[in-house]
């Protein structure tokens, strides 16, 4: 017979921490605690498995759940001498859910059940205190009537409202047992009017409501929400609590609390929390009355302390603290209840905190000898370290809602609206605060975005060309704000019934993709000593190293910065945007003989050796690796008949022989079309003087520093051995040239992108003529998903909810179709050159799930936007030492 309920509490524990996964969180805590001597009332765990079956079998329970629960309802009414339904020694019991990780006010909770008409005359006269027990009464009936009937909260809470004003009180501890007894009668009225239904006297029928309803609460849309935010898979269900009631509603010498052994906000080692005397635990979280501070060192004049008003209780509580932080090895969030000066635990896990909070304690835990460095490198996720390395909107200013779209860059910014880059640009360097608004960016927009606060889009997901750009820049990012109508005739955004114009203010929260209407403050980063210290335990475990995606000299100064062990992709279109080159770079690409294009781009060369020669320089011989062009063309062309004669009247032709020389160079699919290195083979002057560029660059920076440089010159969209060799031999021969010149030589890697489904599967021959691989996993997503980034956005979020993908594959990568190809890439690459170099540079580089990956098939190195650098540097850690525990399990 399958065990679907586990019991705990009153010298029974069948469960513990080891059995999180079957019975939830809360359970599990709970038959630990009860196991270490803990004060834990009796009860029982219903299994997660349950609440598969319940699903899968159309809400029914397996047919022998009933008498295993009737079996330990039995034991608490032994261990407590009460018994359930009695009239004059009713055991009152709480049920609970409890997922195996925390869900925090994301399901229900029913208090006080098997109340009815005669055993709260039971209640009142075994407590000799009436009104204590009509106030359980009236609780019960509010919350098993909003939570099991689905009768609204508000509706119990008006009356109440009603009731405490017509008796002129303001607190409920005011109401005497006989106006509880008429509330009672009004809050069984309204179950009547709103159900249909009388409210149930039989407590076993109230218990099975309950029990359902906590299942029943497992999908409901707040749970659904939290799960999806937090990648909680809907498949493992939740455990249901039943427990013997203690009370801390029942005098002044009664209370409850909640607590945590260190304060979550900053981490420091102190006790934090709030209680309430003669209360119940709602009350603490439903800011109907004012929580009181525990301790007297943290507590103002007016204020009454629990260390003060139950100074016995208070310390058994501190002892039972040192206990949990001892057992569990981390921060514990702890509910309690004080009855009659006696202590009860009712919960404990670890609790949530801040990633500033989470970086203390980590390392004080280390400090104190709790936990070991390896652990405490551990503890943090690498995702958190974003909210240290960014502003964040202060939790104290007034917001106004304007619309949400999706979290895509981190941070917060404010400024004025501008739907231009090159009005950004302008009113950027006169000093102002600009928030770029698209419907969707585009390279050409590149230097708008360097000079806003934030960009905000209406197209594009987390992936987009807005999003990567902008997390790489380190600008805070709002995409795909699908409620946004833009104008850009009209110089308007529209949500709803607001419309904002060029000029108004507004705010970006790219952690959470909100936009407010106005200026709300923000507060700077602070990145605390023990933000460094964290690292350095991480960089002397991690075997990856981590360098950046950087084209500006202030991207690799930032890069090094978060520390930062090179530049892993330097994207050299991305510095063809500029106004004082744009012009060159069209007439290189407009021109169609090679003596006009080779004079744009003679005008281009000292632009490219400046770029390279102050990347080379601030990276003071780390490695830098240097992509050679690779644009979709239509992303160069000119755009409109104004930037058409421009081009026109400096290259000297007609704008007629322009305007049919553009139209013979569109494409219908630009991004699988005329770019990369097979732009590079059809005109090969332009890699040439890329190529003179970078070398001309390091041999200028290593004179000048007597560091070596060793630039890693990259060919991209490379799909067979041929094209590599060919390109490889126009950068050679340009090498050779530039040696001669220079008088002199340096060290240099030649390599590709691979970033085609034909470039992993062939790696072993690419890798013949490739000193190094960069895998631009990006590209390589769309190549072998068949899916546009920048439109998929459209779509892909109900492919990830309805579970057709486990996630993003852009944000994180496919471990099955990428993930393999990646895999063939580096078996076949290393089985031709066994020290191959090796790494990504996609953005799926600053992602900790994707890093594990990395790890796993053995890159040399990961390359993320600067902003992420921190984040890879933890996940590679980590990514290691789980690699280490599972090869010494193995």
């Amino acid at each position: 017979m399958t065990k679907w309920v586990y019991n705990f509490g009153g010298g029974l524990n069948e469960g513990g921490a080891g059995l999180r996964n079957l019975l939830g969180g809360k359970g599990a805590n709970l038959a630990e605690m009860a196991s270490i001597g803990l004060p834990v009332p009796p009860g029982f765990t219903i299994t997660t498995e349950v609440c598969s079956a319940y699903y899968e079998n159309s809400n029914n329970y397996p047919a022998d759940l009933a008498q295993q629960v009737a079996g330990a309802l039995h034991r608490i009414e032994k261990s407590v001498g009460l018994v359930f339904g009695d009239s004059n020694a009713p055991l009152l019991v709480s049920v609970r859910s409890g997922a195996r990780v925390s869900m925090p006010g994301m399901m229900d909770t029913v208090l006080n059940l098997g109340l009815n008409d005669e055993t709260v005359e039971g209640l009142a006269a075994s407590s000799k205190d009436e009104r204590f027990a009509w106030d359980s009464y009236r609780r019960f009936i509010q919350m098993y009537g909003s939570v099991v009937m689905g009768v609204p909260h508000h509706r119990f809470e008006d009356l109440l409202e009603q009731a405490k004003h017509g008796l002129g009180v303001t607190d409920d501890t005011a109401i005497t047992a006989s106006d509880w007894r008429e509330i009672v009668r009004d809050y069984k009225e309204v179950v009547q009017k709103e159900t249909g239904k009388p409210f149930p006297n039989d407590p076993q029928e109230q218990l099975w409501g309950a029990i359902s309803a906590v299942f029943g609460s497992w999908m409901n849309p707040r749970a659904n929400t939290y799960r999806k935010l937090h990648e909680i898979p809907a498949s493992w269900g939740t455990a249901v609590n039943v427990q013997a009631m203690v009370f801390g509603n029942m005098g002044d010498d009664c209370a409850t609390g909640v607590c945590f052994t260190r304060d979550p906000s900053t981490g420091e080692n102190i006790f934090y929390g709030e209680y309430l005397v003669n209360a119940q635990g709602e009350d603490v979280v439903a800011g109907i009355r004012t929580p009181q501070p525990m301790a007297a060192g943290r507590a103002s004049p007016d204020q009454s302390p629990m260390e003060k008003v139950l100074p016995a209780a208070y310390e058994e509580l501190m002892r039972v603290r040192d206990i949990l932080e001892k057992h569990y090895r981390d921060m514990q969030d702890i509910e309690f209840t004080v009855q009659s000066n006696t202590l009860y635990m009712l919960q404990t896990r670890s609790g949530k905190r801040t990633a500033a909070a989470a970086l203390k304690i980590a390392i004080d835990m280390a400090r104190e000898g709790l936990i070991t460095q390896d652990e405490a490198i551990q503890r943090v996720p690498p995702a958190s370290l974003d909210q240290l390395l960014h502003p964040t909107l202060d939790p104290k200013a007034e917001k106004n809602l304007f619309t949400r779209g999706l979290p895509a860059s981190p941070g917060a910014a404010t400024g004025v609206i501008v739907f231009s880059a090159e009005e950004v640009e302008d009113r950027a360097a006169k000093g102002e605060d600009v928030i770029l608004v698209r419907i969707e960016t585009s390279p050409e927009d590149v230097h708008g975005m360097h000079a806003a606060r934030g960009v905000l889009t209406t197209r594009g997901g987390m992936t987009s060309h807005a999003a990567v750009v902008a997390r790489g820049m380190g600008r805070v990012c709002v995409a795909g704000a699908g409620g946004i109508t833009v104008d850009y005739k009209a110089q308007t955004m529209t949500a709803g019934n607001v419309t904002l114009k060029g000029g108004d203010w507004i705010t970006l929260d790219g952690g959470n993709g909100a936009v407010y209407v106005g200026k709300v403050s923000t507060i700077p980063p602070t990145l605390s000593g023990d933000f460094g210290t964290l690292m350095g335990w991480a960089d002397d475990v991690r075997r990856l190293r981590v360098r950046a995606n950087a084209e500006t000299p202030e991207d690799a100064e930032t890069a090094r910065r978060f520390g930062a062990e090179g530049v892993g992709l330097s994207r050299t279109e991305h510095m063809f945007f500029g106004p004082d080159r744009i012009g060159f770079v069209r007439q290189m690409i407009m021109a169609d003989d090679t003596e006009t294009r080779k004079t744009a781009i003679a005008a281009l060369l000292p632009f490219q050796r400046d770029d390279f020669t102050k990347i080379f320089r601030i990276m003071s011989g780390l490695p830098v690796t240097i992509r050679l062009l690779d644009p979709p063309l239509h992303e160069f062309l000119p755009h409109g008949e104004a930037e058409l004669e421009e081009v026109a009247k400096a290259m000297g032709q007609p704008v007629e022989a322009l305007r049919a020389r553009r139209s013979a160079l569109s494409e219908a699919n630009p991004m699988l079309g005329h770019r990369g290195c097979r732009l590079g083979i059809s005109y090969p002057e332009i890699y040439a003087m890329q190529v003179r560029a970078i070398i001309e660059a390091a041999i200028a920076v290593s004179k000048e520093t007597g560091k070596a440089i060793v630039p890693e010159i990259m060919i991209p969209l490379v799909g067979m051995k041929t094209e590599l060799e060919v390109t490889r031999k126009t950068a050679e021969a340009e090498v050779v040239t530039v040696f001669k010149e220079q008088g002199t030589t340096l060290e240099y890697l030649i390599g590709t992108m691979i970033e085609l489904p034909r470039a992993a599967i062939t790696a072993g021959q690419i890798a013949e003529v490739a000193d190094f691989f960069s895998f631009g996993t990006n590209d390589l997503t769309q190549t072998t998903l068949g899916l546009s980034r920048d439109d998929a956005g459209s779509f892909l979020p109900y492919y990830v909810d309805h579970g057709l993908l486990p996630k993003d594959p852009f944000v994180s990568i496919d471990r099955e179709g990428v993930g393999a190809l990646v895999r063939m890439g580096v078996e076949g690459g290393r089985k031709t050159k066994p020290n191959l170099k090796l790494g990504v540079c996609g953005e799926h580089g600053g992602d900790p799930d994707s890093i594990a990956f990395f790890e796993s098939v053995g890159l040399d190195y990961v390359s993320c936007s600067p902003f992420r650098v921190p984040v890879a540097r933890l996940a590679a850690a980590q990514a290691t030492l789980a690699a280490r525990k599972e090869k010494a399990t193995s």
